[in-house]
């Protein structure tokens, strides 16, 4: 992975804000780290299947 230099990331944020508006960059930023939330759990059952069977078995009771 590249090194940024602080000059690039300074370039990068005005062109995302250019880009986006400075109104949406907090909700699309929002809506990212939810997705990568439900990812990562997502591939926390699909490695541990303990987990999955617990909660379909919890749910038949």
């Amino acid at each position: 992975m590249p090194n940024l230099k602080p000059t690039e990331l300074i370039i990068l944020l005005v062109v995302l804000v250019l880009l986006f508006g400075a109104k949406k960059l907090p909700d699309a930023a929002r809506g990212i780290g939810r997705s990568l939330r439900i990812f990562k759990a997502e591939v926390k059952a699909q490695d541990n299947p303990e987990i999955e069977d617990d909660k379909n078995t919890d749910a038949k009771s």
